[in-house]
C-alpha cells in the first residue's frame, strides 16, 4: 500500500510542480524535438532554469508523505548531469539545471522539504534508491528489468534518435549499422538497444558494431563531432540538443521513433509493504464481525456486515481494499471527504481497528454463536 500512496502522492506533486516549472523547457531553436532531418543549426542554446521560489509548500500534499522520506528534511535525488536538455550543468560545474531539475527542485518546495540533487554515474543511480536517494531523477525509460528495482511515476514521452556528423560524411544508413561506431551513454536503453542490434548483425554474418559506451552522454557527442564514433544515439531531446549546441556540426540521421516514457524512480514497495501487513478478521461467511467508521483527515468512512450474497458495495478505491482484505459481502459509504488519499487511509484505519468475532463476544459476555 505504501508504494501505491507514494506514487500518488509523486504524481499528484509533479503535477503542480508542472504547472510552474514546464515554463523553464522553453528553448529557442526547438532544443527539445529532433525532428527535422538537417538538424545543423548556425545557432547555439541557451537553457534558463526556472525560479523554483514561487512554488509554496501544498500542506495536505506534503502531510501524505510517509516518514522515511521526510524525517531528514531533506528530498535527495539522484541524477546524470550529462544528459542536457533535461539534466546537465551550468557554467559553475557544479550547479545541476535542466528541466527534470526545475521539475525536482519544484517536488522539494510542495513538500516543503530542502532539496538536495546528488550527481552520479547514470547507471548506479537505481541501485541506490530508497538507501542513497529518495528519487532517481534522470530521463529515465521505464523498462521490465529496472521495474524489477523500482517503481516509476512517469511524467514526459521522447522518441530515440540518431545524430552524426552534418553532411552525413560516412553515408550512414540508420537501417544498417553493422560494422559502425556507435556511441552512447552507459546503461541506457539506447545501449541495451545497440547492444541487441550487434547480436543480430553477428548472427546474419555482418560486420560487428563497435560500441562507445560511456558513462557521460557529453562523452558520446563529442565522440561524434571529433570523428571517434560514426553515430551516437539517444532520447531524441537529447538529440535535438546536441544538434543545436554543436554549431553546425552534428544532423539528425532519420526521424525519431520508439516513443517511450520517461519516469521518475521511486523505491520499491515490496519491504514497505511487507512491514505494514496486517490481518482483518472475517467472519466463516467472509464479510466483517461487525459495523465500524474509519476516520483519516477529513476522511470518514462507514463499513458494514453485510448478508451473504449482497457482494461488495464500494466505490473504486474503498472496493480495491476490501477485495484485497478478502471480503465478500460488505455496505461502505464515504460520510465526509471523498478524497482518494483521506478514503484510502480511512478504510484501511476502519479495517485495522476491526476485532474478531471472539473478541466482540468476549467484551459483550456472549458466545460466537450468540452475536
Amino acid at each position: 500500500m505504501q508504494s501505491t500512496k507514494l506514487k500518488s502522492i509523486m504524481a499528484i506533486a509533479l503535477s503542480s510542480a508542472m504547472l510552474f516549472a514546464t515554463a523553464a523547457c522553453g528553448t529557442s531553436d526547438k532544443a527539445g524535438d529532433s525532428g527535422s532531418d538537417k538538424g545543423g543549426s548556425s545557432k547555439s542554446v541557451t537553457i534558463t532554469s526556472y525560479d523554483v521560489s514561487s512554488v509554496k509548500k501544498d500542506d495536505a500534499i506534503a502531510a501524505l508523505l510517509p516518514e522515511s522520506v521526510t524525517k531528514d528534511g531533506k528530498l535527495t535525488i539522484g541524477t546524470n548531469p550529462s544528459y542536457a536538455p533535461a539534466e546537465f550543468l551550468d557554467a559553475d560545474g557544479k550547479t545541476q539545471i535542466g528541466y527534470d531539475m526545475d521539475l525536482a527542485r519544484a517536488m522539494g518546495n510542495i513538500f516543503g522539504l530542502d532539496t538536495e540533487i546528488v550527481s552520479s554515474n547514470f547507471d548506479t543511480i537505481i541501485p541506490a534508491i530508497g538507501s542513497k536517494y529518495d528519487l532517481g531523477i534522470a530521463a529515465f525509460t521505464i523498462t521490465k528489468e529496472r521495474m524489477e528495482s523500482v517503481d516509476f511515476v512517469s511524467y514526459f514521452t521522447a522518441g530515440m534518435g540518431y545524430a552524426v556528423a552534418a553532411g552525413n560524411p560516412k553515408n550512414v544508413d540508420e537501417n544498417d549499422l553493422c560494422g559502425l561506431n556507435v556511441a552512447v551513454e552507459t546503461g541506457t536503453v539506447e545501449e541495451e538497444a545497440i547492444n541487441k542490434t550487434a547480436k543480430q548483425c553477428k548472427a546474419d554474418g555482418k560486420k560487428d558494431i563497435t560500441i562507445q559506451s560511456s558513462k557521460q552522454q557529453t562523452d558520446a557527442t563529442t565522440a561524434v563531432v571529433t570523428g571517434k564514433a560514426d553515430v551516437f544515439f539517444a532520447d531524441s531531446p537529447v538529440v535535438g540538443y546536441a544538434i543545436a549546441q554543436t554549431d553546425g556540426q552534428l544532423e539528425q540521421l532519420g526521424k525519431d521513433f520508439d516513443e517511450v516514457p520517461n519516469a521518475i524512480a521511486i523505491k520499491k514497495g515490496v519491504e514497505d509493504a511487507k512491514k505494514n501487513m496486517f490481518s482483518v478478521p472475517l467472519t466463516a461467511e467472509k464479510t466483517l464481525p461487525h459495523e465500524i467508521i474509519g476516520e483519516f483527515g477529513a476522511g470518514r468512512v462507514l463499513l458494514k456486515p453485510a448478508a451473504p450474497g449482497t457482494g461488495v458495495i464500494a466505490g473504486g478505491a474503498v472496493r480495491a481494499i476490501v477485495e484485497a482484505a478478502g471480503i465478500k459481502d460488505i455496505r461502505t459509504k464515504c460520510l465526509r471527504s471523498n478524497n482518494p488519499q483521506n478514503v484510502v487511509s480511512a478504510t484501511m484505519q476502519g479495517l485495522k481497528s476491526m476485532r474478531s468475532a471472539a473478541q466482540v463476544a468476549a467484551v459483550r459476555g456472549k458466545a460466537v454463536e450468540e452475536l
